[in-house]
């Protein structure tokens, strides 16, 4: 996929992100993109849902339903923030070979052991991204600190 086409399902991330933070939860989004269509699309839902595992990549992975190995080995997880352990997981369990991260300068997740793994990541650095980390860690710390384990 060429650069223009991440940030174009990065934007989608974003919408979900910021759709999280207008119904009260936390300003995290995630799309799973196979084939140049957007198959599922989540955000961060533990505060709406009172949830400990609706995370935005989780979310999204709910949203896309059960699919195939094969249909996961052809997927990119877009999440605007560099996904945590919990999460991780999953792209390793589904064998999700693409994650694209909007920013992991808020937050950073197990990426080192993904890429040795064999995900490719691919980070875009998103000033916008980290706007949206910045401003809700510093107006409700508590929260981003319980979504994050500490």
């Amino acid at each position: 996929m060429e650069v223009m086409d991440h940030e174009k399902y990065m934007l989608e991330a974003i919408r979900e992100a910021r759709k999280g933070l207008s119904e009260g939860g936390i300003p995290i989004g995630a799309v799973l993109v196979k084939g140049g269509k957007i198959i599922g699309r989540g955000h961060n839902c533990r505060v709406q849902e009172s949830s400990a595992v609706l995370h935005a990549e989780m979310d999204c992975l709910e949203d896309a339903g059960r699919l195939a190995a094969k249909d996961y080995a052809g997927c990119t997880l877009y999440s605007t923030l560099s996904p945590c352990d919990m999460c991780s997981g999953a792209v390793l369990l589904y064998k999700i070979p693409v994650v694209v991260i909007g920013e992991n300068k808020s937050f950073k997740g197990p990426e080192a052991y993904l890429r040795r793994r064999g995900v490719k990541l691919v980070n875009l650095d998103s000033a916008e991204c980290r706007k949206l980390m910045a401003g809700y860690i510093k107006e409700k710390p508590a929260l981003w600190n319980e979504d994050v384990g500490e």
